[in-house]
């Protein structure tokens, strides 16, 4: 049953959204620095806010409207950005994000930041492992892509941590 209070319109675009764009980054921006003297492509940020984007929209619109907008992303992928990118992207969000529901969906009756927490490790590392091997062919980045993309699954769970404390009332509803 969708959650009430995250939009759903939001939730899905915001997440349709990161999709396309880390493929953009990608290809315009090349490497960034991630920390601790690493690098990563520079569609790891946009990677790391997905998977969290992915557990919101997953609240809001629940897991068909979710693998929906897998599809939506990676035809935008293949519009926007190049061909070989739009592949290994793909690829990589299928399976982390089919990998991420396994995890998600019997964690989340613990609450949303414990199942986000536990599946994002796990859609991390599979998105990293299965994209830098198809566009890439190495593994050079992989502890910035690690990296970067808990980062943003850290600034996710302070975010909705503090929201959830402001508010008065759970977010694990």
């Amino acid at each position: 049953m969708p959650h009430p209070t995250f939009p759903k319109a939001l939730a899905l675009t915001a997440y349709v959204a990161t999709i396309p764009a880390a493929n953009l980054l990608v290809t315009h921006v090349g490497a960034v620095p991630v920390g601790f003297g690493e690098a990563a492509p520079a569609g790891v940020y946009m990677v790391g806010l997905a998977l969290v984007l992915r557990d919101l929209a997953r609240e809001a619109a629940g897991p068909r409207a979710v693998w929906a907008a897998i599809g939506v992303g990676a035809v935008l992928s293949w519009w926007l950005a190049d061909p070989a990118l739009a592949v290994a992207s793909t690829a990589a969000f299928l399976v982390a994000e089919s990998m991420d529901f396994a995890v998600y969906e019997p964690l989340r009756q613990r609450g949303l930041l414990i199942a986000m927490v536990a599946s994002n490790v796990v859609g991390m590392a599979a998105d990293s492992l299965i994209f830098l091997h198809l566009a890439f062919r190495n593994f050079d980045y992989l502890a910035g892509q690690l990296l970067g993309k808990a980062w943003m699954t850290v600034a996710a769970v302070l975010l909705l941590s503090t929201i959830r404390r402001y508010r008065g009332r759970a977010v694990t509803a």
